[in-house]
């Protein structure tokens, strides 16, 4: 689960409970996290997400405690320069700046949390505008002042076509990483929610569930069946569409024929030299989780880059 996953659930978890919001507003050379990293913390000392990979957690979780306890919301920096930096564990160049805020109505409302999950749901992207004088996010700049502005994505897509073994642990993994994954058989006796618990199952024809599911730049369409029948469908379907990354399981010599078949189709060289065949990152894999490994790695290198 992503570290934004984790702090919606806790934050529904901890509704109506005081908490602080902590978040990378700014980042300078080799910084740890993103900037729009969060970490969501409790009353308690509880905390989800985080804001430095652990080298500044420690003094943002005494200054969350402050701020629920008197209100208010402070802009911390932590870089090289300051004497901190050492005691903090950002020795190596990297500066960031941390915001803290409280959950109310006053700094980052609990209901936003709600519109950023609605957001991830329906596939839509998501702007937050916090006033950097005042401390207070909402969903549009306020005044003429300063302000942070952070874009929630929604998550990226994996369509994985072919239920096979694969396709379990690549699953699992996507998933892991904040994919939102569908799992796309023809075959009944593949396609059980038993062998893909809690994972979008389609059941239609490759080339339909593909082309249905639309996807986009931000989606990647894996092939893993080895059924001609059903990957060349499925493959057919994404190359039709602007889809980030595009996938085949198989051998070279497997690959190539798939590359004279879809050549016949009408699909030009250009076309198919964006299919990754075979598919993945060339990391001496063996078995189906370290194979399902290189395609996530795969997908994720290609879905960056975009």
């Amino acid at each position: 689960m992503s570290d934004l996953s984790s702090i919606i659930d806790a934050a529904r978890r901890w509704r109506g409970q005081p908490m602080a919001l902590a978040t990378v507003t700014q980042t300078w050379g080799s910084a740890p996290r993103p900037r729009g990293s969060h970490m969501l913390v409790h009353a308690d000392g509880r905390l989800e997400g985080s804001v430095s990979g652990g080298c500044v957690e420690g003094e943002v979780l005494a200054e969350a405690a402050r701020i629920i306890a008197e209100g208010g919301f402070r802009r911390l920096r932590y870089g090289v320069a300051d004497a901190s930096a050492w005691e903090v564990g950002l020795p190596c160049g990297g500066e960031i700046e941390v915001m803290v805020q409280p959950v109310s109505a006053e700094g980052f409302d609990p209901a936003l949390f709600e519109e950023i999950a609605a957001g991830r749901d329906a596939g839509e992207a998501l702007s937050l505008a916090t006033d950097l004088a005042t401390g207070r996010t909402t969903a549009r700049p306020q005044g003429n002042g300063e302000s942070f502005v952070n874009v929630y994505l929604p998550p990226r897509r994996m369509l994985i076509v072919g239920a096979v073994q694969i396709a379990q642990s690549l699953a699992r993994i996507a998933g892991e990483i904040d994919m939102a994954v569908t799992v796309i058989d023809p075959r009944g006796r593949f396609l059980t929610e038993e062998r893909f618990t809690g994972t979008k199952l389609d059941d239609r024809w490759p080339d339909e569930a593909v082309a249905a599911a639309r996807p986009d730049p931000a989606t990647a369409v894996v092939t893993l069946s080895h059924d001609p029948k059903i990957d060349d469908a499925a493959l057919a379907a994404a190359l039709r569409s602007p889809a980030g990354y595009i996938a085949a399981l198989g051998s070279r010599r497997s690959h190539a024929k798939r590359m004279e078949r879809l050549t016949a189709e009408g699909f030009s060289a250009e076309d198919l030299a964006r299919i990754d065949g075979p598919a993945g990152i060339a990391i001496g894999a063996l078995g189906p989780a370290e194979i399902a490994l290189s395609v996530a790695a795969g997908a994720v290198q290609a879905l960056s880059r975009r």
